[in-house]
């Protein structure tokens, strides 16, 4: 049975503390891992999630602050340490390859696994699989940054009225959705889309068309909230988002479930993100987001 699930490492922004680690992320789906933003700690809080070197597929770094990416060279080291047998593929932005570089081989290592290395360096599609299309915006902060979204193709809902009616069942259910055509009757005539599932992760940013084409339409959208709404001023200016300005992007994306991250260390009630992503107006699920959290990718509709 696939899993699709968002696992949660870590949740403050710039430096950890008592109660939070550095940024770090991953996506299970149908069989893959997606790692994002290994903060310093990944590695430590992977082991306490229970997420193995072996389940990553790729990595997708938004930016080269610490935060989001010093974890990179503990990660990628594992990676090999454990000779994971399938290939990693790496996405960050180009103008921060020296970064990348410099993190890969900090340290001394013996490599053993195919490590590719696929940076962003526009918009656009990075990876078209059966299960998904990944593809990054760029965002607006001090340094380049990018966020993903990973989008499932569209599929066929079987309408069992519409079967009975024209006399199909049993295993021809089967041989009309692999051919498309049972006689006279097409899939189209006993089916109807159903929309694949949708996920964006939108990390240190202000407001910008990055963001709200990232979000447009999700069914699970991890957004940062660093600054509560006083300090908006604050937030624009060192390129971040409020609670109330990410509540307002899945509002208006129509986002089925959000979730809230990357939290200042400045503020100790965590409830008050809730509150004001409230008071902007959005009504999905919301989480605010905590260490070792999973999150599970909602059903579809």
């Amino acid at each position: 049975m696939s899993v699709r699930e968002f696992v949660v490492l870590g949740t403050a922004s710039q430096v950890p503390t008592r109660h939070r680690n550095h940024n770090g992320y991953l996506l299970r789906w149908d069989g893959e891992g997606i790692l994002f933003d290994p903060g310093e700690g990944t590695q430590r809080q992977m082991l306490r999630a229970g997420v193995a070197a072996h389940d990553l597929n790729r990595i997708c770094v938004t930016h080269f602050h610490g935060d989001h990416s010093l974890g990179l060279a503990g990660v990628i080291q594992r990676i090999n340490l454990d000779q994971v047998p399938h290939e990693v593929t790496a996405h960050y932005p180009r103008s921060g390859q020296r970064f990348f570089d410099r993190l890969r081989y900090a340290t001394a290592y013996r490599e053993t696994v195919r490590l590719t290395e696929a940076p962003v360096d526009a918009d656009g599609v990075l990876a078209v699989t059966p299960s998904y299309t990944l593809e990054a915006r760029k965002l607006s902060h001090p340094v380049e940054s990018y966020g993903y979204r990973l989008t499932e193709p569209d599929g066929r809902r079987m309408l069992p009225g519409r079967l009975a009616a024209h006399g199909i069942g049993g295993p021809d259910v089967g041989r009309l959705q692999r051919e498309g055509r049972l006689g006279d009757v097409t899939l189209e005539d006993v089916s109807e889309v159903r929309r694949g599932q949708r996920f964006a992760f939108v990390m240190d940013t202000r407001l910008c068309d990055g963001v709200h084409a990232l979000a447009e339409g999700c069914d699970l959208l991890v957004i940062e909230s660093t600054f509560l709404d006083e300090d908006a001023a604050l937030a624009a200016d060192h390129g971040h988002l409020t609670a109330g300005q990410a509540a307002a992007v899945a509002r208006d994306a129509g986002a089925r479930h959000l979730v809230l991250t990357h939290f200042s260390q400045r503020y100790p009630d965590p409830e008050e993100f809730e509150r004001q992503a409230r008071a902007a107006g959005f009504e999905g699920e919301l989480t605010v987001a905590h260490d070792l959290l999973r999150v599970p990718v909602p059903k579809r509709r």
